[in-house]
């Protein structure tokens, strides 16, 4: 199984990380390691040695057939559930990381950091590409997101991811964050919602 992850996919978190409306010219991609799948009702464990850790949640897809090079029009194909996701994120690391021009394997892919609640059967739902989706934490609604907003929508994702890598069935996709991202505590509870659909629930320690 791979992870895959998308950074800066909703303009107002691009401006919430540099302060510009900063906008990529392609998908910007990044792998996790697969001990960092956190699956839900799993305590998250707060790294002691990486600093602030943010949540940023995500809307996230699970591959459903082998694929490589696939043309956009029949990206819908290839995936068969959605669910949310938590990229949790060390900011400090990250922050000194992308000024330095350097990989985000250390900030993005520690153990742990890709908490992913329950899968929704995608012809369950409406149109994946008009999705709300929210993060409660201690019972506060602390991040929500639309993903009409995205600035590549998922089908596009995976037509470009695919050019690069072979995606295999059980390959998971995060598909980036909206603003509204901030830090974790110990004893936080958290709690994730696609449209009002309960999908996500675990403590942090």
């Amino acid at each position: 199984m791979k992870i895959f992850a998308v950074g800066m996919n909703y303009i107002q978190h691009n401006k919430e990380l540099d302060g510009t409306l900063y906008k990529p010219e392609t998908p910007v991609i990044f792998t996790k390691a697969d001990t960092a799948l956190l699956r839900s009702h799993k305590p998250f464990f707060i790294p002691d040695d990486m600093g602030r850790i943010d949540y940023e949640a995500e809307i996230v897809v699970r591959i459903s057939r082998l694929g490589k090079t696939i043309p956009q029009r029949f990206a819908h194909r290839y995936y068969d559930a959605v669910t949310l996701g938590v990229d949790f994120t060390a900011r400090e690391w990250q922050q000194r990381l992308r000024k330095a021009g350097l990989p985000w394997d250390l900030c993005k892919g520690f153990d742990g950091s890709a908490a992913i609640g329950d899968w929704i059967d995608v012809h369950k739902l409406r149109d994946i590409q008009a999705l709300r989706f929210r993060l409660d934490i201690n019972g506060c609604t602390v991040q929500e997101g639309c993903t009409s907003d995205m600035l590549f929508q998922v089908d596009e994702l995976i037509a470009y991811i695919s050019r690069f890598f072979t995606l295999k069935t059980g390959d998971i996709l995060y598909t980036g964050t909206p603003a509204g991202t901030g830090p974790v505590h110990i004893d936080d509870h958290i709690e994730g919602y696609i449209e009002e659909q309960k999908v996500m629930e675990f403590n942090c320690k």
